[in-house]
């Protein structure tokens, strides 16, 4: 008898012991397992639409590189199958490089910096490519990079690269995308405070090692999910700058280009983009319209409580999303003028097949490190982060000066133009007022209207025409010359646009 009560009262005491250690109620956890399933069948359909197969979840990298210490370990490479007229190589620095970010295990973050075309003295500007989880060589091959990848992964040089007005850097970001890796799981980023830092740290050590561009006014870029990354990242820079932490970095500004920053305003005009485009009926639309009740309800209660009430909103919402992609059944969400054929929308296979050649690997110094273009882990890693609102940390930084662009392909349906701009109107801060009276204008490239543009002080929208969720790959020399009117200061102009002439 003594022995049976003995071996209750063990069981009893691991029972409590590991209740207490998981801290979770048995229906939270299994709302976690099936919120974790939607969020990889998410990634799985993210990764298929734009027909990349990478070999891995996540970038486990291995100990062949030897980058020990946190300071960044960069080489200047040339690519062996660049090719065609355009600049001299040897003239331009293109380096790649891996930095050990100080606040991780074994994490290692990989970027590319291709210096300007034009001239040093060009801004930097940075560039995140969103999923959560996908690569930036996805914009660096496709959209703005300095030359563009074709399917016999040949190299042509890209007459509207961004690198012919600003020295870019192109970050492989959060750990476990891309060339960035890490051996241990505790690296991996679940909230914009840990993908900042990392970021700042990074930002921190390039700079030490290319001292020649620490006046030079510096710019954050990217689009999609880095409508997060992106106001997140700016926030912390310019915290570090008040603070006075390190290396003062001169941001002059940031671009969101077809982003997802405030969920509760952005989910809400899904119908209403949807309706205004005729992709849907009056009568979907209404029923439509009766789902976005819970989604805003489970956004706010993200926003309250975190954690769980964030996986939560993230089923409902997408839902809502869901419910409409039913209806327009193979429309291409990312580009409603166009189909998606089976699970295919986009045809990005080269960039995996490219990076992963034995010369490339070579040239960049990645040893035998596999790129993984897009990571279901990382995706699913960042899912209690998808439903917070980052326009929250704007406001502060237009009061002290910062420009802030967004821009929107106006055939983009997931991050369309018109809950960008709804945020935008929506944001609280002192020229709230006068930016919403401004009138908008034409934005003209080469005599054309390639887009209608509406700005007050350092805040500017501008619809971009003829363009889906990828502006820079739709329209590159709208992009090209929307960037360099904004750092210079001209995008306020309803003039007719300067021509870019390729150099």
């Amino acid at each position: 008898m003594a022995s049976t009560f003995s071996q209750k009262l063990l069981f009893l005491s691991l029972f409590m012991l590991f209740s207490a250690f998981w801290a979770k109620p048995i229906s939270q956890t299994k709302n976690q397992a099936s919120s974790s399933s939607l969020a990889k069948l998410e990634a799985e359909k993210l990764i298929k639409g734009l027909n990349l197969s990478p070999k891995n979840a996540v970038n486990a990298g291995s100990n062949e590189l030897a980058v020990q210490t946190c300071k960044i370990v960069e080489k200047q490479f040339r690519f062996p199958v660049l090719g065609g007229p355009g600049p001299s190589v040897q003239e331009l620095g293109h380096h790649a490089g891996y930095y050990k970010l100080p606040h991780a295990i074994s994490a290692r973050m990989f970027y590319f910096f291709f210096e300007s075309r034009n001239s040093k003295q060009d801004p930097v500007v940075i560039w995140l490519t969103g999923g959560p989880g996908c690569s930036s060589e996805l914009a660096l091959f496709y959209e703005n990079g300095p030359f563009h990848l074709s399917k016999n992964l040949s190299l042509v040089w890209n007459d509207y690269g961004w690198d012919k007005v600003s020295n870019i850097l192109f970050v492989d970001q959060p750990t476990g995308t891309g060339f960035s890796y890490t051996s241990d799981d505790s690296d991996i980023r679940h909230n914009e405070t840990g993908v900042s830092n990392d970021l700042y740290d990074f930002l921190q050590e390039f700079f030490k090692l290319h001292p020649e561009y620490v006046e030079n006014d510096f710019y954050i870029t990217g689009e999609s999910y880095a409508g997060h990354y992106i106001p997140a990242f700016a926030v912390r820079v310019h915290q570090g700058n008040k603070a006075k932490e390190g290396i003062h970095v001169n941001l002059k500004g940031f671009a969101i280009g077809n982003g997802l920053t405030n969920p509760e305003i952005q989910y809400q005009a899904y119908p209403d983009y949807a309706l205004n485009t005729s992709i849907i009926t009056h009568s979907d639309y209404v029923s439509i319209k009766k789902l976005v009740p819970s989604c805003v309800q489970g956004i706010r209660s993200c926003g309250i409580n975190g954690g769980d009430a964030c996986v939560d909103s993230f089923d409902v919402c997408n839902g809502l999303f869901n419910q409409i992609m039913s209806i327009v059944g193979n429309l291409n969400y990312y580009d409603i003028r166009k189909q998606c054929v089976g699970d295919l929308c986009y045809d990005f296979s080269a960039v995996e097949t490219f990076l992963n050649l034995e010369s490339v690997r070579d040239a960049l110094g990645v040893g035998n490190i596999d790129f993984v273009s897009c990571s279901s882990v990382v995706y699913n890693a960042m899912i209690t982060d998808w439903m917070r609102n980052f326009e929250v940390g704007i406001p502060a930084l237009l009061e002290d000066g910062i420009k802030v662009l967004v821009y929107a392909g106006e055939y983009d349906l997931i991050c369309n133009w018109l809950g960008n701009s709804n945020w935008v109107h929506a944001m609280t801060w002192s020229g709230q007022q006068e930016f919403g009276a401004a009138p908008t204008v034409p934005f003209v490239v080469d005599g054309v209207q390639a887009g209608q543009l509406k700005s007050h002080g350092p805040l500017s929208f501008l619809k971009v025409h003829n363009a889906g969720h990828m502006v820079p790959m739709d329209q590159p020399k709208a992009s090209l010359q929307m960037l360099q009117n904004w750092m210079q200061g001209k995008l306020t102009s309803s003039k007719a646009a300067e021509k870019v002439t390729p150099k």
